[in-house]
């Protein structure tokens, strides 16, 4: 059985809706990150960087959400695109993986999260991530999905981070960007998201985002034990 390492987040949703469009069986992990979880000897076997989602299939690992996307994808052989359209499904999963999902994670970080805020840096990721909602959104235009015209595992991951507009971006969210917005609209409407989201719900994770959660999540910004 596929064991899916899971905290409710932009990243693992990737995963719980790539299974709950597909189908396919698993038993869900959960791994409380507020509480440190991923930083267990036991997770650390599975995902070496202490993050999730991770999976383990009977004995193989695989950790990284896209990394994810693409193994289950090729196994099953859903969600994986036209063989003439593989090299635009992998550059828009590698878009995601290197621009979109790292700049909205530091765009969070910086008006949310820091301890002192720094205009430059606050100005800098937000920026920059709104450069990849106007790439996403030109590329969209005339446009149902990311590749070729189908939906794919280039939506699944897209949507795991677009899902959380209004808190990378700030309140007018995807306003500014209505091919997008669009985009966002139909993949939303899927019956696929609606199963994804109530994924863990019955299990109690930590959500009060204190000094131990603090520590849990950004261990870099303070001493080693």
């Amino acid at each position: 059985m596929l064991k899916f390492y899971f905290h409710p987040g932009s990243n693992p949703m990737k995963v719980a809706l790539f299974l709950a469009e597909t189908g396919l069986p698993y038993e869900l992990v959960p791994v409380d990150t507020l509480k440190g979880e991923q930083h267990t000897a036991e997770f650390k076997a599975i995902n070496p960087n202490a993050k999730t989602p991770a999976i383990d299939d009977n004995g193989v690992r695989v950790f990284d959400s896209n990394a994810i996307l693409l193994y289950l994808a090729e196994k099953s052989g859903q969600l994986q695109g036209k063989v003439q359209h593989r090299g635009e499904l992998l550059s828009w999963l590698m878009f995601i993986a290197t621009g979109l999902g790292p700049f909205s994670g530091q765009s969070v970080h910086f008006r949310h999260h820091a301890p002192e805020k720094i205009a430059y840096a606050t100005n800098r990721y937000l920026r920059e991530v709104q450069r990849h909602y106007e790439v996403l959104n030109d590329h969209l235009a005339g446009r149902e999905y990311l590749v070729g015209d189908e939906y794919t595992i280039a939506d699944v991951s897209a949507w795991g981070w677009i899902d959380k507009a209004t808190v990378v971006l700030g309140e007018e969210g995807l306003a500014p960007y209505p091919y997008l917005q669009g985009w966002y609209n139909r993949v939303s409407a899927r019956p696929a998201v609606e199963v994804a989201r109530n994924i863990g719900k019955d299990i109690a994770f930590k959500g009060e985002f204190d000094d131990e959660a603090k520590r849990a999540f950004f261990p870099q910004n303070f001493p080693k034990a």
